[in-house]
């Protein structure tokens, strides 16, 4: 019992300790069995991110992977595009491979899969076209094969081959080459002079041109050059500085006696720099300009000399335009073996082209002797010609009626002598000739003004001393007369011939104003229709033959315009005057309306007789002044004239409507502007 008791005393302390070893233990494998996973997590990952960076790397390089199954003679596609179906017996591997490097290529691998060698680089085209039909389509690569072995073995089991492709890599050399082929041939043959030096300062080479420019003693190099430093010759020694080299452009004239060298020279320094900045050459181009130079100066005089030539021919042209458009002149050319006459707006610029058979036509008087030697056209012309006479008007569209011209011309002949046409100008004068009938018309005028004047002085002495004399006299009678009867009687006779004395005072100062400062106008507002009843019943009193009847036409009970009422009334009295003068049986018949228009409103005021009428000839000079078509008539012969001023003044306008024998209508129109319309 005793021993039970110690032994399982002396047991609880070893399971305690077994307990805690069992524990320990299961925690480490714990432990360790989460290092192990989260290594193989890690690895894993590394694994995977190394398979994509390798994948990444593969796929940028454009590299090709194959695998050679040294037992099974097969190869395997493990990346790329090599191998459309992905695996290839190696009999078809070496159908694709070029025949000039099979052999190469086979003893290279050989000595891979025999254990030779571990690691094999050697190059081969191979054929991408699997279609035997189709020609090859070859890519170069350059193959890097290792050889791959099992533990415990000597000869491997696979070869493992990377091949990168340098087709692209080969064009790209081969274009490389090509360009700078070319560019050394530009290089060479421009026609710049270029030339190449080190940051230094020192030539490295120039292109034939520039060996030309700079003297050297033979194609390939120059001793002077060769030595100097190019930043001890001018102009890089004046405008270059060494330790911050900027490009210039630059026209010097370069002076280096040691190679005979005198010329102007367009030089051009540029630094061609690497990605980081810094100078790795520095390009000289030049330029002989000498002769461009002498060139340059030679044309600048000859362009001073032909632009003063232009502007005296521009000048000489500007008048010459100046005189034939003021002149009406145009040059024309008769060309016989083309059957054409040419007009020309200048002595260059054809404006019309005419046939001969055209010329005929255009003369007006078919009888004149010019006229008809142009019958016989190259008779006419073969003399120097000058004519005047009318002719249509073919040149100038402005006209429309026959024209009066001058024409000039000379003959012209060929270097064999033979006529071929005449040249000269053709001159419109009808502007000469309307001149002419003008100063003939205006000195007819004139003196008929003057004939006017004297016979306007006769009758005004006559007309203001026959009233004078009427007012004189039966004034002094009027003081030896007792009877009332005859008193008023002449009281009458003396007041009607003040009233024409006034009257013909009041024409010279009208035409007086109308000839220094002009006709003054005073509109107002008046009723028309009554100031027409007032002038009329004035006008009625001054009919004294008995055969005559005055009528009146007032239309309207009240007609409120704007007008200068004295100065119309002064025209209607004076067609009433003279209608009292010229008419003797019949009546006079005073009226007027209100016309509408398109424009508006117009005044129509007429005066009609029963006279004797105006012949059509003297219609159009009625209204002249100091015309009296009746000179037993009394009057100045003003007073139309005066109506004339007094209605255009207004804005209207006059006239007169008549036929012999059966009488006259005076008659104006006045636009005007109804202020109240009554009718």
């Amino acid at each position: 019992m005793i021993q039970v008791i110690l032994t399982t005393h002396i047991l609880q302390p070893l399971q305690i300790i077994l307990l805690i070893v069992v524990t320990a233990l299961f925690i480490g494998v714990f432990i360790a069995n989460r290092v192990i996973r989260r290594r193989m997590r890690r690895h894993a990952k590394q694994s995977e991110f190394t398979n994509q960076v390798m994948l990444e790397a593969l796929k940028n390089s454009k590299n090709n992977v194959l695998q050679w199954n040294i037992r099974e003679k097969y190869t395997t596609q493990l990346y790329g595009d090599m191998l459309p179906s992905g695996t290839i017996t190696d009999e078809d591997w070496k159908k694709h491979v070029h025949p000039d490097d099979l052999l190469q290529a086979l003893h290279c691998l050989h000595q891979l899969m025999e254990g030779k060698i571990k690691l094999a680089d050697f190059n081969y085209r191979w054929n991408y076209e699997f279609d035997d039909n189709k020609p090859p389509r070859w890519g170069y690569f350059n193959n890097t094969s290792i050889a791959e072995f099992l533990p415990g073995h000597d000869l491997p089991v696979t070869v493992i081959s990377t091949l990168t492709d340098e087709a692209d890599m080969r064009q790209a050399q081969r274009e490389d080459r090509e360009l700078a082929d070319k560019f050394k041939l530009i290089f060479e043959h421009s026609i710049v002079g270029m030339s190449f030096y080190s940051p230094e300062g020192y030539l490295l080479d120039a292109n034939k041109v520039m060996r030309e420019i700079c003297h050297f003693d033979n194609e390939e190099n120059d001793a002077f050059f060769s030595q100097v430093n190019m930043f001890d010759l001018p102009p890089f020694n004046e405008l270059v500085n060494r330790n911050n080299i900027e490009g210039f452009w630059v026209c010097y004239q370069s002076i280096i006696p040691e190679r005979n060298i005198h010329d102007y020279l367009e030089i051009r320094l540029h630094p061609i720099r690497d990605d980081q900045g810094k100078i790795i050459y520095l390009s000289v181009s030049a330029r002989n300009i000498t002769e461009e130079r002498e060139l340059y100066l030679q044309n600048k005089m000859n362009d001073i000399q032909l632009r003063h030539a232009n502007e005296e021919i521009k000048k000489y042209e500007t008048e010459l335009r100046y005189m034939m458009e003021n002149c009406q002149i145009q040059p024309w050319r008769i060309k016989l073996k083309e059957n054409i006459i040419e007009f020309y707006k200048d002595l260059t610029t054809i404006d019309k082209t005419f046939t001969l058979e055209q010329l005929h036509t255009i003369f007006c008087n078919k009888e004149d002797d010019f006229v008809r030697e142009m019958l016989n056209l190259a008779e006419a012309i073969s003399k120097p010609v000058l004519w005047v006479g009318q002719v249509l008007p073919v040149v100038s569209e402005k006209h429309t009626e026959p024209q009066w011209v001058q024409i000039n011309s000379i003959p012209e002949y060929d270097e064999n002598g033979q006529l071929t046409g005449s040249f000269g100008i053709w001159r419109n004068i009808q502007g000469l000739m309307n001149k002419q009938e003008q100063l003939k018309r205006e000195t007819e005028r004139a003196n008929d003004s003057g004939h006017q004047k004297s016979v306007f002085l006769a009758n005004m002495t006559h007309e203001i001393r026959t009233p004078l004399n009427a007012i004189v006299g039966f004034s002094d009678l009027l003081q030896a007369v007792d009877d009332t009867e005859q008193k008023r009687e002449l009281i009458r006779i003396i007041h009607n011939n003040c009233d024409m004395l006034l009257r013909l005072i009041n024409d010279i100062l009208v035409l007086s104003s109308v000839d220094s400062t002009g006709l003054e106008l005073i509109p107002e507002r008046v009723d028309f229709s009554k100031e027409f009843d007032t002038v009329c019943q004035s006008l009625a009193q001054r009919i004294e033959e008995p055969g005559v009847e005055f009528q009146k036409e007032n239309p309207l009970p009240s007609l409120m315009v704007t007008l200068d009422n004295g100065r119309i009334q002064q025209v209607i009295t004076n067609f009433v005057t003279n209608a009292v003068k010229n008419t003797h049986q019949g009546h006079i018949r005073v009226g007027y309306c209100v016309e509408d228009t398109a424009d508006g409103q117009n005044l129509y005021v007429y005066c009609e007789d029963t006279g004797s009428g105006i012949p059509e000839e003297a219609r159009a000079r009625i209204f002249e002044r100091f015309v009296k078509l009746n000179e037993f008539v009394q009057g100045t012969g003003l007073g139309l004239s005066i109506c004339k001023a007094i209605i255009e003044k207004c804005g209207g306008e006059i006239g007169v409507d008549s036929e012999v024998g059966k009488g006259s209508t005076f008659w104006f129109r006045l636009p005007i502007e109804v202020i109240s319309d009554n009718r």
